[in-house]
């Protein structure tokens, strides 16, 4: 563990966004890498971060032959701003966001797409009308 070092380069502010990004390589010669959060402590004393909720890693690839990777991080000012700008999939990493089960999936919306296709005429009124029934129940 002695032997790993965090580099960040390209450092930059983004006040539109308003969060630090940079670039981050990782060196570790002769072991595998960091996990994500000895990283992200790592980046929290670096740049004096309170919430470590508020920096997301991504994008890390290891170097062919291994002993470095890189990738992306970013450090969002406050924990309001990383839910307003971050994608959905990454708040879900972090667990700042739960999935809604209340919504259909994606197969079961494509199903019920082909069957209202092949019904048609009283088929498809029948067909909505017991929908409506259930929904009402």
């Amino acid at each position: 563990m002695p032997d790993q070092t965090v580099r960040c380069r390209k450092v930059m502010r983004n006040p539109l966004l308003r969060r630090k990004q940079m670039v981050v390589d990782i060196l570790h010669p002769g072991e595998g890498i960091m996990k994500h959060s000895a990283i992200t402590q790592a980046l929290k004393s670096a740049f004096r971060v309170q919430d470590e909720k508020t920096i997301f890693l991504f994008n890390f690839k290891t170097a062919f032959g291994g002993g470095s990777s890189s990738g992306f991080a970013l450090i969002y000012d406050n924990q309001a701003d990383a839910i307003k700008f971050e994608p959905k999939y990454r708040l879900f990493r972090a667990g700042l966001a739960t999935k809604d089960e209340s919504k259909p999936g994606r197969k079961k919306k494509k199903d019920d797409k082909g069957v209202k296709r092949k019904t048609w005429g009283t088929g498809r009124r029948a067909r909505l009308h017991k929908q409506k029934k259930a929904e009402a129940a």
